[in-house]
């Protein structure tokens, strides 16, 4: 009962804060209505970035109820860290996104990744005012997702049931509500989400705090999206010709290196978090003794 709250919880969460931006079904959000109207000025940022600004008041506890202010900032888990410990979350998060990569590499080879289709943008529309918008909406998943998912859903399930059955609860949820990227595939695809999920969640854990995933989630995105605007390439698809499938041509060396450097970097990952999280105590430790 516990994570289907949990479940609900950071669902309500993320259409709380991504719905004026998205829209739902044939209703358009801010983005689909600057795409349709005023195309040459960005002008749907603002009223967005004021949206966001408020919605992050009253998930953190700054705005609304009293009695209801501190469960509200404990389960978002936005903590502020020392410049030592955002250091080592950014390079422990880099390091998550190389893994990632390998994965991917290895993935192609073990099962046909889906297809997407290109990001478009209307033939009125200038690049700059594209790319503002595509910043935009990176920022907007950066921290709806990452309140939702990493925020909430996951310090709700962490605290009973420990940060691994966090981590898969949230990442399978993840990826279910990434259908509209691949619908007739969302299902082969859901491993990669919890990929991702295990990255993100996993440097929340450590570094106690969603703010490093919220600003790589924010920048990684940035960059998967314009790379998927310019070449028409999601961000699984790290070629335009797939590789051959090893059921069909074999296990060959580039198949078994790819494995070997992905378990390596998979385990040094581990390993950076925990020290992360290591670097993080110490950190709170200096801090309530200089208070004290």
């Amino acid at each position: 009962m516990q994570i289907i709250t949990a479940v609900l919880t950071g669902v309500l969460v993320l259409l709380a804060g991504n719905l004026p931006w998205a829209g739902f079904g044939r209703i358009g959000g801010l983005a689909a209505q600057n795409f349709r109207v005023g195309v040459v000025a960005p002008w749907a940022i603002i009223p967005m970035a004021l949206y966001l600004w408020a919605y992050w008041r009253f998930i953190s506890g700054a705005w609304g109820g009293d009695t209801s202010a501190g469960a509200r900032r404990a389960y978002l888990r936005a903590n502020r860290l020392s410049a030592r410990v955002w250091s080592a979350s950014l390079g422990a998060g880099a390091l998550g996104f190389v893994t990632l990569l390998v994965l991917l590499s290895l993935a192609a080879r073990l099962v046909p990744l889906p297809t997407a289709a290109p990001i478009t943008t209307p033939a009125a529309m200038p690049v700059v005012t594209a790319f503002l918008l595509l910043v935009m909406q990176s920022v907007v998943a950066g921290v709806t997702e990452e309140a939702a998912f990493r925020g909430y859903m996951q310090s709700m399930i962490e605290r009973r049931h420990g940060v691994v059955i966090a981590i898969l609860v949230n990442g399978v949820i993840f990826g279910l509500l990434h259908f509209g990227n691949h619908p007739r595939d969302v299902l082969l695809m859901v491993p990669y989400y919890v990929a991702v999920s295990a990255v993100y969640g996993g440097l929340t854990w450590a570094a106690d705090s969603i703010l490093p995933a919220v600003a790589l989630h924010s920048a990684g995105d940035v960059i998967v999206l314009t790379r998927w605007w310019i070449s028409g390439l999601p961000e699984w698809q790290l070629a335009e010709t797939p590789p051959p499938l090893v059921w069909a041509s074999g296990i060959d060396a580039p198949f078994v290196l790819t494995t070997l450097v992905a378990v390596a970097l998979a385990a040094l990952t581990t390993w950076m978090y925990w020290l992360l999280r290591t670097v993080r105590g110490r950190s709170v430790c200096i801090t309530v003794t200089n208070t004290a």
